[in-house]
């Protein structure tokens, strides 16, 4: 059965604004399963889902394990190492072993950018994205809009600034191609070094200082400093980018309205975000994550076949 979203999720690029709203709308109705005492409905039980991890993850892969086992799906989690894979074998010997064992979907990670389309385009399992190299986190994109939208009550006409290593960043990328998608206005904000050559040509707004894009946003997303991607050159020090590129409270302060701060983790406290911003009362952090499980669920609902209209009645049965 082909889904509303196609048979795999990759990217937010090739969706159409209204794949994107069916998936935030979709994810509303899951929402109410994590805070009820039984975290689990039965609509996927039966399925099985690898979550095939080539790159160290603790958040993403642990938020999807989540969305799978409350949707009650058999899931298998591979990592890169201590599996075939460190032994030589290729991605595609590895998918089309696990497909032999009848497995119906696969999420992967990998530290390639197109590896989840080369192996979307050779198995007939459905493939979501978790993160290919620089190019997109389409999930992680979609619940930082479920999240804004939640605060805004809208997308359209937001003014959202995604600050700091935009170079190395999926998360980037996936929240430029959605929000511009759903009307809002992108800006990016961080030292030339750390921002693609052809930022330009994406449509966005690019402030080099940290203060004027406070000024313009009515929501700043912060980016991690990738420090394990970066080959030494790209920025002075880490104290250095603090000072002139951190989010802290003083400067948040000289803000002429609230501004809502979303971070896709993990932190670097003191560096790209100072302590206090990170859990004070305008950061949305925590909700992210929450909001994260919900997106997982409702894209693996909708690939599995699942149909909008019935995900309030999906959310209805208990499973044990």
């Amino acid at each position: 059965m082909t889904s509303a979203l196609g048979k795999d999720l990759l990217a937010l690029e090739p969706l159409s604004s209204e794949q994107i709203r069916l998936i935030l709308d979709t994810a509303e109705p899951f929402k109410e399963i994590s805070e009820r005492s039984i975290k689990k409905v039965p609509t996927l039980r039966g399925s099985t889902i690898v979550n095939l991890f080539f790159e160290a993850s603790t958040r993403t892969r642990i938020s999807f394990e989540f969305a799978e086992k409350r949707l009650s799906a058999d899931t298998v989690n591979v990592a890169s190492s201590g599996s075939s894979v460190s032994k030589g074998e290729t991605l595609v010997d590895t998918a089309r072993n696990l497909e032999a064992m009848r497995i119906d979907m696969v999420v992967i990670r990998h530290g390639a950018s197109g590896a989840a389309q080369f192996l979307a385009e050779r198995i007939e399992s459905n493939v979501i994205n978790a993160g290919d190299g620089t190019h997109e986190h389409p999930t992680q994109g979609l619940l930082d809009l479920l999240t804004l939208r939640d605060h805004f009550h809208r997308l359209d006409g937001l003014k959202v600034c995604i600050c700091g290593d935009v170079l190395h960043s999926r998360v980037a990328r996936s929240n430029i191609w959605g929000l511009k998608k759903m009307g809002a206005e992108v800006a990016v904000c961080g030292p030339r070094s750390l921002l693609p050559n052809a930022i330009d040509e994406l449509g966005v707004t690019v402030f080099s200082r940290i203060e004027d894009a406070i000024q313009w946003a009515d929501a700043l997303n912060v980016l991690r400093l990738q420090l394990e991607r970066m080959q030494g050159g790209y920025i002075p020090s880490l104290r250095e980018y603090n000072r002139v590129f951190g989010v802290t409270s003083e400067r948040l302060a000289r803000a002429p309205k609230d501004v809502l701060i979303l971070h896709p983790g993990p932190m670097n406290r003191g560096v790209e975000i100072d302590s206090d911003v990170a859990d004070g009362p305008h950061s949305v952090i925590l909700n992210q994550v929450t909001n994260g499980v919900a997106i997982r669920m409702a894209v693996l609902y909708l690939l599995s076949g699942g149909r909008p209209e019935l995900a309030e009645a999906a959310k209805g049965g208990g499973g044990r």
